[in-house]
């Protein structure tokens, strides 16, 4: 896989993440990931798809530490449901950094249409990705815990 392919994920995280949760992720060395166990406690999973069978997918996992200042960031002191506002605001951060990255992808010549996130919660689950390509992993790390976002696309 093409190491400049991480450059549009790790700007838009870092966007994200910075805008949105006022977090400021410091991105370490991507990686080729070769297990499909989730790197954190909560993950927000994505597909792509393109014309001509191209398909794609991005996640983000995120410590719980991590993902509970987010929605406290997000929310302020309006948490409601702790389990459901981490839910919700993994899989709308997943969106937003899908669309950016997706839209940095496409000025690249690499145009791909984003599914509707899904958010799995828990220690030690798994994340099994639609391609048969390797998956790229970019850990990222913050004063509230670690996550890593990772990537998959083929033909």
């Amino acid at each position: 896989m093409d190491i400049k392919l991480a450059k549009p994920f790790i700007e838009a995280t870092v966007n994200v993440l910075s805008t949105m949760a006022m977090i400021n992720p410091k991105a370490k060395k991507p990686y080729i990931k070769d297990h499909n166990r989730a790197l954190g406690d909560v993950s927000g999973i994505v597909g792509f798809t393109a014309n001509g069978g191209k398909k794609g997918v991005m996640s983000v996992s995120f410590s719980k530490k991590c993902a509970i200042q987010i929605v406290k960031n997000l929310l302020g002191d309006d948490i409601q449901n702790i389990v459901e506002d981490v839910q919700d605001a993994v899989g709308e951060i997943t969106n937003m950094i899908s669309g950016q990255a997706r839209a940095k992808l496409a000025e690249m010549g690499i145009t791909m249409e984003g599914a509707t996130p899904t958010v799995i919660m828990g220690e030690n689950h798994t994340i099994t990705h639609i391609t048969k390509d390797q998956i790229m992993a970019v850990p990222f790390t913050t004063e509230y815990g670690d996550f890593v976002v990772e990537f998959s696309m083929s033909e």
